[in-house]
């Protein structure tokens, strides 16, 4: 059995993270608080709200199993990168109003920094050897 190095697990541990979290895009009361996020000039264009939220989760698990996989992890690794910067509209959106979005509104510069920090770990994981 091959030795795992630290980019095999930070891989892993990303994976698990982006399956996990998309699993989650499924839950009743998750959807209805994510679908509250979306900013109402995405509603209807081409999903609604909770549209959004099903297709955001489905392009997580995607992504994260992609990583795991050789021939997809590049790919998955860029568009996992291009989705961090295609969401944050709805975390910008968020920023701030815990009392209407909860444990979701991480404040804009944390959440902007926490992103950034996210975009460099996908495209880490999924371009490197």
């Amino acid at each position: 059995m091959a030795r795992m190095t630290p980019v095999d697990i930070a891989r892993w541990i990303t994976a698990i993270v982006f399956v996990v979290i998309g699993v989650t895009h499924f839950i009743p009361p998750v959807v209805r608080g994510m679908a509250a996020m979306v900013p109402a000039v995405f509603h209807g264009r081409p999903f609604s709200a909770v549209g959004w939220v099903w297709v955001t989760g489905v392009a997580e698990i995607a992504g994260g199993l992609g990583l795991l996989w050789e021939p997809t992890r590049a790919a998955a690794g860029i568009a996992l990168a291009v989705f961090l910067v295609c969401v944050f509209p709805a975390n910008a959106h968020a920023a701030g109003k815990r009392e209407k979005f909860g444990v979701f509104a991480v404040p804009f510069w944390p959440r902007l920094a926490m992103q950034l920090a996210l975009i460099a770990i996908v495209l880490w994981v999924g371009l490197a050897p």
